[in-house]
């Protein structure tokens, strides 16, 4: 005899959403690094047919453009832009490890780190760099989605997740810092405004309890 149930109001989708919430943050994932594989190809196509030059690709032209209103369009295109298929790869490496882990709470989360790293990642790049030097790369999305396992766990008083962060500091700690130093041909500004991109995301995407925990410690701290 075969037995079946009706499930609570919304328990059946609340269920699924939370089995395939991995999944489709994975699939939005991919999707981000076949886009910039993609987009490489057509580049390097395009750079064999004459359009390119020496210094980069045709599509390069649409990475940021530092203090150039023009160059603005850039903060949404850089991270889907590289100098060539080892430039690509380098970031690809480390965007797939970190940001696998980023996705596993879902597409929505993905997303909002990615574009709360971008933007910040981007404007800051725009602002800071040398006038008129263009800047492609997802190195920036690295650097935040790095900085964003680090200190998630401290806002959200997570034991888990600040083992994760020491996780990632032991692993990718040494070449965080040394993104972090002028050489020639890489964007370091890229780099620490990504970085600075990873805190503010966590902080935004924080636990709103554990927020509400942080804000009232800091008015006691205050009135001390």
């Amino acid at each position: 005899m075969s037995a079946s149930y009706s499930p609570l109001p919304g328990q059946g989708r609340s269920a699924r959403r939370v089995g395939d919430s991995g999944a489709s943050g994975l699939r939005l994932l991919f999707a981000m690094v076949g886009l910039m594989w993609g987009v490489e190809i057509v580049d390097t196509v395009l750079l064999m047919s004459g359009l390119g030059s020496r210094s980069g690709g045709f599509l390069d032209q649409f990475g940021i453009w530092a203090y150039s209103p023009e160059g603005l369009i850039g903060i949404a295109t850089a991270p889907f832009l590289h100098a060539g298929f080892a430039h690509l790869l380098s970031n690809t490496v480390p965007l797939l490890m970190l940001g696998a882990i980023i996705a596993a709470s879902g597409a929505a989360h993905l997303l909002a780190v990615t574009v709360v790293v971008a933007l910040i990642s981007g404007f800051g790049t725009w602002l800071t760099s040398p006038p008129y030097a263009v800047t492609v790369g997802a190195s920036g999305l690295v650097f935040g989605y790095a900085t964003y396992l680090i200190v998630r766990g401290i806002f959200n008083r997570s034991l888990g997740q600040l083992l994760i962060g020491i996780i990632v500091v032991i692993f990718w700690g040494g070449a965080l810092l040394s993104g972090l130093l002028p050489q020639p041909g890489i964007s370091w500004q890229g780099h620490f405004f990504g970085a600075v991109g990873g805190v503010v995301s966590a902080w935004l995407l924080a636990r709103p309890s554990s927020r509400r925990r942080t804000t009232s410690r800091s008015y006691g701290w205050e009135q001390y």
